[in-house]
């Protein structure tokens, strides 16, 4: 039950990371379609598991439905790495050594304002 749980919800987080990539133009060489889906993922699984760890009565298969499998597949981490790559390829590692901290510092704050979120949203429902 577990891997169909994850199954679904990675048949679901691809389509939607390709939806959005799509939609999404990237220009400049910089690979912002990839930096925005990223940054979501980090705001919604701080704020997810933030919001399900306070739950008690949430089902922990959940945790794999919509986490592992959804938001895993919607970001990635091997897209982003390859890109990097690309860019240090193309003489671009400038912007390579940019993407890699802007990825990982505004990631970071965007985990902490949906852990913070989350912790907010529940306080006021109390």
């Amino acid at each position: 039950m577990s891997l169909l749980l994850v199954m679904i919800g990675g048949f679901f987080g691809a389509i939607c990371r390709f939806a959005m990539g799509e939609w999404i133009q990237t220009s400049y060489g910089f690979p912002l379609d990839t930096f925005i889906i990223n940054l979501i993922g980090c705001f919604s699984l701080g704020w997810f598991l933030t919001f399900i760890n306070r739950k008690k009565k949430f089902k922990a298969e959940y945790t794999l439905l919509i986490g592992t499998g959804f938001i895993g597949s919607f970001t990635t981490f091997s897209t982003f790495s390859v890109e990097i790559l690309d860019l240090f390829q193309d003489g671009l590692v400038f912007l390579g050594v940019i993407y890699i901290l802007a990825s990982t510092l505004i990631g970071f704050i965007f985990v902490y304002i949906g852990h913070k979120l989350a912790l907010t949203r529940r306080r006021e429902v109390m």
